[in-house]
């Protein structure tokens, strides 16, 4: 199958590199380019010159290529940096031909100079052998792979030559053609000597170099063959020529077996990569990239564990019986005790076991043979392009060109032909056959009705044992079908629902998934596969989960429930295990069939750190309370509690994991359902402070914002904690915030709004941090004492401040919408009005507001001799009563006045005692008269605050 093409000038030569999916390809143009043969992009052009580059190699170890032009030179290339290493002059002609040792750090390179010449590039790239012997132009040179030591050459002097590192003379020559050579390759397979070459005379030989004879000629090219290719893996051979062709052979019968032409004229080489069927050749018009032969592994397992695979045309046996109790890795290669069975008449492309594993077929060639698994002897064989087992041990079908064939018990009991010509068969339950109208199935006995026809082209079908599950796989995705066995014998019996394209109820989608699938197998309901991305995964219930990653690309051989362990096999022949629990697969598989007894009974068996496993996928299939049961993840069991509105397992769940996001979650589950209790103290856990400041304000939990206002300067949220004290009215306590968190300007601020008796101890403090760091700043500061000029209206707001302390309420949250608005009120208002109405004065000498209850309590304290307190807020109550029990003060003044200005100042003052006093007889009046009607009983000595100094007095 062709895989890649890309039209370019003519490719003299080519190379694969043996990690990266790159082709080097050297042009006659002189430009040499790097390709990426997957993605179909250039990855790199360099042009080296401006005559041909006839060679070129990767030199992968050191990330670099080498190349030999028309210049007589090499030139060595980073193919990275496209940085050039190293560049000189190495033949006195064209370079026809490199080669890059495996081991070690040597170049050969041969020339039309008649010369093969040796470079070690650790060595300066000095010249370490020169070899002498060809009379004519060395067209290629290639190194043994069997012995390192030894490469050979051909010439257009006929011959073909052995040469040994460090001689300089040829070990011998090969000679049989009638013209000039142009290519050679080693046989890198077996044991076989063999070494084929290519010439003028359009032949292309194999030979036998330790008998030195010539062993075939293969006749079939009608002009010059100038590539010939072994391939390492597939038993064919390669040669291209100047006819246009790439001709392929079997290389055990050394049978035609194709021809191809791509239309790009002349074929000029030929590359391969040993462990892939990846071939790259190069012609006059582009380079082509094919993938050979079948990406399937010939290696089969039965249900038991005896593995048999193909090594070359040898069938080999292992068992895994013959390591059970050895400990075993996931992704270990297995120690297996290796037996040979025998040789193989055909060169096996697949191995498989029928489905009770007393029998194996291998296929190849065109041809199939069945043997007995136990002995390898021979129970039948015959032609056919392609070979499945029924379910049925006894039925397999062969696919010829025409028709398909089927067989029971070894003897053909029908044959039929599609009404498209069939491109594939596919076995189990049903007979699939795909064509170009899609996929049909077949029942085994009766091909005559079609049961149903898909529009599909499928890569692959699985079935599993029960017959009721397929998985259909295509280039890019797989589908999950039910095949449902009443359904379709209801319509055979009916002739119900039943249309051109068989029975329409016969398949249900169960699930599509955009993933391309390598191998695959079920066990039980689940179906386990490799991907195109060597991920081991297996699909139940709509959900995929992945085993391991693979390191390299693996084929599923199967699974053993009594190791509970899944087998892989690569093509080197290794296999490997990972554990996959059968208790954990019998109970997908339940939950599926909604068997829930059953799979109650297998839960048991299933070990403790698989239950978050099957949690998940109870939780995917939506028995979500099944999963948190089964859980032993404290995160998904939270979260299927939440999800569950179960309070009581998420509670439980975040007191023992105690994670700040699980309290956030169950609060704002317990606040959807009412429980704000729970909530508060999940919030208080979750220390999400703003949270709960709302969640308190909603409620209208005034002990709440207390505790929040006190856990969130606890907690350094000082900005919920100044808020919470700011609802609360407690204004000291959002200065002190201010203050304590270094805020000392916005405190004298909101001091100068909502506290003004505060203001100038604020001030001062900001002058004296501020002093610290700038002094003249500092003594801009205006100080509310000393320039109170510059603060109008400030004493009146000290006023106001006394006047709402005094009259602060605390009224119910019910009654929230009947009182008044605080942006509504307006202080100084307020007061004047309470003093206009005698329930309020204002003491002028210490700049306090006094109200007519505080006084007629002192004075009924001063007459039962009580001692008076002081208040909570230190605001000291004067009144008149008081400036009558205390005695006058005389403040004698001398001052450098006139004696008129003294007098002057007398008089006013008589003038302002005889106002006082007048005032003073007017109180008088009116106390007596409220005397008169007083009731001592109802006078209450509570919260008074007197100033203990004054009653001393």
């Amino acid at each position: 199958m062709r895989t890649f093409l890309t039209r370019s000038n003519r490719v003299k030569c080519i190379d694969l590199h043996p990690k990266e999916p790159w082709i080097l390809a050297g042009l006659f143009s002189g430009v040499v380019q790097i390709w990426n043969y997957e993605t179909k992009t250039l990855i790199n052009n360099f042009e080296v010159i401006d005559l041909p580059v006839r060679a070129a190699k990767f030199i992968a170890r050191k990330n670099w290529f080498v190349c030999g032009s028309d210049d007589m030179g090499l030139r060595v290339y980073n193919y990275n940096t496209k940085e050039l290493i190293k560049s000189f002059e190495a033949h006195s002609d064209f370079i026809r031909s490199i080669v890059v040792h495996p081991t070690q750090p040597f170049i050969i390179s041969s020339s039309d100079d008649m010369l093969i010449k040796l470079w070690n590039w650790e060595k300066m790239w000095r010249c370490e052998q020169v070899c002498e012997g060809h009379f004519h132009y060395i067209m290629q040179i290639v190194i043994n792979p069997k012995d390192n030591n030894t490469f050979a050459s051909g010439s257009l002097d006929t011959s073909i030559k052995v040469w040994q590192l460090g001689s300089p003379t040829a070990n011998f020559s090969l000679n049989g053609h009638e013209s000039g050579v142009n290519a050679v390759d080693y046989y890198k397979g077996g044991e076989k000597p063999y070494l084929i070459s290519g010439g003028d005379d359009n032949l292309v030989k194999i030979w036998d170099y330790q008998n030195k004879t010539c062993v075939q000629t293969l006749r079939g090219h009608t002009h010059n063959v100038t590539a010939v290719c072994f391939h390492p893996d597939i038993p064919i051979i390669l040669s291209g020529g100047e006819d246009d062709n790439v001709r392929v052979w079997h290389a055990n019968t050394y049978r035609h077996e194709k021809t191809l032409n791509y239309g790009l004229a002349r074929a000029w080489y030929i590359a391969v990569l040993q462990g892939t069927n990846m071939v790259a050749m190069g012609f006059d018009e582009g380079s082509v990239m094919l993938k050979l032969g079948s990406e399937e592994l010939p290696m089969s397992m039965d249900s038991s564990g005896k593995i048999i695979w193909a090594k070359h045309s040898e069938i080999q046996q292992a068992n895994l019986k013959s390591i059970q109790g050895l400990e075993t890795k996931d992704g270990e290669r297995l120690p297996l005790a290796v037996k040979d069975m025998g040789s193989c008449e055909i060169y096996p492309q697949t191995i498989a076991h029928n489905p009770n594993g007393r029998f194996v077929v291998v296929c190849g060639d065109g041809e199939y043979i069945i043997y007995t698994a136990m002995a390898l002897r021979n129970k039948a064989f015959g032609s056919a392009q392609e070979f499945v087992w029924a379910q049925d041990s006894n039925d397999y079908a062969t696919r010829t060109k025409y028709e398909v064939k089927i067989y029971r018990n070894f003897k053909e009991v029908k044959s039929f032909k599609p009404t498209f010509r069939a491109d594939s068969i596919y076995g189990g339950p049903l007979l699939g056959v795909s064509t170009s109208e899609g996929l049909a199935f077949y029942e085994w006995t009766n091909t005559d009705d079609l049961i149903r026809r898909i529009e599909i082209t499928p890569k692959a079908i699985f079935w599993s044992d029960s017959g009721e599950l397929v998985c259909i796989t295509t280039e890019d995705s797989f589908f999950i079908l039910k095949y449902s066995t009443e359904a379709v014998s209801k319509a055979q019996e009916t002739k119900e629902g039943v249309t051109e394209d068989g029975i329409e109820d016969a398949f249900d989608v169960v699930g599509e998934i955009q993933e391309c699938v390598k191998t695959g197998l079920w066990v039980g309901d689940c179906f386990i596969y490799t991907n195109s991305v060597n991920r081991l995964n297996y699909y139940v219930g709509g959900e995929i989960v992945t085993i391991s990653h693979l390191d390299r690309v693996m084929s599923l051989l199967g699974y053993i429930p009594r190791d509970n362990r899944l087998y892989l096999g690569d093509k080197e022949l290794n296999v490997v295990s990972y554990e996959l629990l059968l208790s954990v697969l019998e109970y997908q598989t339940a939950v599926m069939r909604r068997d829930f007894e059953t799979a109650d009974k297998v839960l048991p068996t299933i070990p403790r750190e698989q239950r978050t496993r099957v949690a998940h996928f109870l939780e995917k299939q939506g028995f979500k309370p099944q999963a948190m049961a089964v859980t032993i993840d404290a995160d998904h069991k939270f979260d299927l509690a939440i999800q569950l509105g179960n309070i009581k397992t998420a509670h439980q769940v975040a007191m023992e994991t105690e994670s700040e996001e699980k309290w956030k979650q169950l609060a704002e589950l317990a606040t959807s359902k009412c429980e704000f209790k729970l909530a508060s103290e999940c919030l208080h856990n979750a220390q999400d402070y703003g949270a709960l400041l709302l969640l308190a304000t909603c409620s209208g939990d005034a002990k709440m914002v207390e505790k929040v206002a006190k856990t969130a300067d606890t907690g350094k949220q000082s900005n919920v904690a100044f808020v919470s004290n700011f609802l609360l009215g407690r204004v000291e306590e959002c200065i002190e915030l201010l203050i304590k968190t270094n805020r000392i300007p916005e405190a004298a601020f909101f001091a100068r709004s909502f506290m003004p008796s505060k203001m100038a101890q604020i001030v001062e403090l900001w002058k004296e941090c501020l002093g610290r760091t700038d002094k003249k700043k500092a003594n801009a500061l205006a100080d509310p004492v000393q320039y109170e000029n510059l603060f109008v209206g400030l004493k009146e707001a000290y006023y106001g401040e006394k006047y709402l302390y005094e009259t602060q309420k605390t009224y119910p949250a019910s009654t929230y919408l009947q009182q008044p608005r605080i942006c509504e009120r307006n202080v100084l208002q307020e007061l004047e009005a309470a003093i206009q109405d005698g329930t309020a004065t204002i003491d002028t000498e210490c700049g306090d507001v006094v109200f007519r209850n505080e006084v007629k309590d002192m004075e009924s304290d001063l007459a039962s001799g009580k001692e008076v307190k002081k208040t909570e807020n230190d605001f000291e109550l004067r009144s008149e009563v008081l400036n009558r029990e205390n005695e006058k003060v005389v403040r004698n003044e001398v001052q450098e006045d006139s004696q008129q200005s003294h007098l002057e100042k007398v008089r006013e003052r008589e003038e302002e005692d005889t106002i006082a006093t007048t005032k003073t007889y007017d109180f008088e009046d009116s106390l007596d008269l409220e005397l008169e009607n007083l009731n001592v009983d109802d006078i209450s000595d509570v919260d008074i605050n007197l100033d203990d100094e004054l009653l001393a007095d």
